[in-house]
């Protein structure tokens, strides 16, 4: 019933925003200023009747998803990493920094030296989505009970039952809070580095290129299309975590947890 409440209340705030935005649309009265969502709807179901809307689709998605997989194991990875050493700490502090403060046009341009076009919107997805991972993991370890650790000293456990029976249900809501918050920013930061380097087949060329040729309904449509994709994302991997959380039963430590195998 609660689900059904949650729905209906998101159906409705959307109705009440698709209705502001079609009444501006209708005090504007210039499409090539503000068209209204149901000029936008007809492009979007258009562009979706091509082949080649699917294909530049698949191809963002393929750079931002790798991108985005890539920066949350290397961010788990250093994030114990650091968390056991101190000076291996301080020696990357200094890089975390930077890469947090720097501006994600900064990175773009410094990056597009080095790399082509093609994989740099996945490079700056990585170097964006890295710090947020790497922090909350890190802080999820330094969180974990030492009580707990303490126990499972007392008990013998071997490295790996104390990982997966002690850290990783104490890490876990950290670790999911990092990808909750990383989807949004991956979409961000890889859709900012295709309109700056337009690559071929991508959605970013497709923004840039409604916006010079004064397309802007187009350039609405394919925005349309970066905030499904993101949202769609954003709840099959939150979804997916989830299931495996409970399935490995992460989030609530088992009552054997120091008893039984």
């Amino acid at each position: 019933m609660d689900r059904w409440k949650t729905a209906w209340k998101g159906m409705l705030i959307l109705a009440f925003w698709l209705g502001v935005w079609a009444l501006l649309a209708r005090l504007v009265g210039r499409e090539l200023l503000l068209p209204g969502p149901w000029q936008v709807l007809k492009r979007l179901l258009l562009l979706m009747g091509t082949g080649d809307f699917w294909r530049i689709t698949a191809v963002s998605l393929a750079r931002i998803v790798c991108g985005t997989l890539a920066a949350v194991a290397a961010g788990v990875v250093l994030a114990a990493a650091t968390c056991r050493s101190r000076f291996l700490r301080a020696v990357l502090s200094p890089l975390l920094t930077a890469v947090k403060s720097v501006p994600v046009a900064s990175f773009i341009l410094l990056t597009l030296i080095w790399v082509g076009r093609d994989i740099l919107p996945g490079v700056i997805v990585f170097l964006m989505v890295l710090p947020i991972v790497w922090q909350n993991v890190a802080a999820g370890i330094e969180q974990t009970d030492r009580s707990l650790l303490e126990l499972a000293r007392v008990y013998r456990f071997s490295r790996w039952r104390t990982l997966r029976r002690v850290f990783v249900p104490e890490v876990a809501p950290y670790f999911l809070a990092a990808c909750r918050t990383s989807f949004g920013v991956a979409w961000k930061s890889g859709v900012a580095a295709e309109v700056l380097t337009v690559p071929q087949r991508s959605i970013g060329r497709q923004l840039f290129e409604s916006k010079l040729y004064l397309e802007t309904v187009d350039l609405f449509a394919w925005t349309v299309v970066v905030v499904l994709c993101s949202l769609a994302i954003d709840k099959l991997l939150t979804a997916a975590i989830m299931i495996i959380a409970r399935r490995k039963r992460m989030f609530s430590p088992p009552n054997d947890t120091f008893g039984g195998k």
